[in-house]
């Protein structure tokens, strides 16, 4: 049996069965995934974004990442559950930074991607209307179906998963949380977790071209 063959039949479980798509390994590529690593100031998270099930919503990541418009942004929210307090989600991204913004992606539901929100899941947090997704998004910790798309609920849209440093999710979890309104209700962070950078592990960057407004008056650090 060829390499191609072999490469072409990983790439049909992986599409087909999506437990085996979380047993992805995080210190090797994997056909049909980018990885990428989020460093942040208390640990790094390592994802695997799904271009193969997510074509619009990983170009969308990848474009953050590549232009680094998520480099110095925050993970702001811990929305942990009342029943399990170890169990829910963090997100982070540019907030409401629109010098960082791209355009608003197109919404790939869950009941067309098959990428469902288990523990580990990475999802694209938005407005309360379909096609406003733009630079945050969100980690699961726990299973989150009431987040997949049911009936005439477009539900999130899930592009990825965590390939290594839920411990450092969880860390971010449990941090203390206050204020906010509505479904954010006490769940903002006091004392936001820096992004320090993200950089892609496979494949070459593809940044954006264009003015990148929030860089427009900040020091030019002196080389060492």
């Amino acid at each position: 049996m060829n390499v191609r063959l072999l490469v072409r039949i990983a790439a049909l479980l992986l599409f087909f069965c999506p437990a085996l798509a979380a047993a992805i390994p995080a210190n090797r590529p994997t056909p049909g995934y980018v990885r990428v690593a989020i460093e942040t100031s208390v640990g790094t998270i390592i994802v695997a974004v799904d271009q193969k099930r997510a074509p619009l919503t990983s170009a969308n990541f990848l474009t953050y990442v590549d232009d680094g418009r998520f480099d110095g942004v925050t993970f702001y929210r811990a929305a942990r559950r009342k029943s399990d307090p170890k169990l829910g989600l963090i997100q982070g991204g540019i907030d409401t930074d629109a010098r960082r913004s791209l355009p608003p992606v197109a919404h790939e539901p869950t009941s067309k991607t098959g990428i469902l929100h288990r523990d580990a899941t990475l999802s694209m947090a938005r407005p309360n209307r379909p096609d406003s997704a733009m630079g945050n998004f969100f980690i699961t910790a726990g299973a989150t179906p009431n987040m997949d798309a049911r009936g005439d609920y477009i539900g999130y849209a899930a592009f990825g998963h965590v390939v290594a440093g839920m411990d450092v999710v969880r860390k971010i979890l449990s941090v203390p949380t206050c204020c906010g309104s509505g479904p954010m209700r006490r769940q903002m962070i006091v004392k936001r977790i820096t992004i320090l950078r993200m950089r892609r592990l496979d494949g070459v960057a593809k940044p954006s071209r264009g003015v990148k407004p929030w860089l427009i008056g900040l020091k030019k650090q002196a080389p060492k």
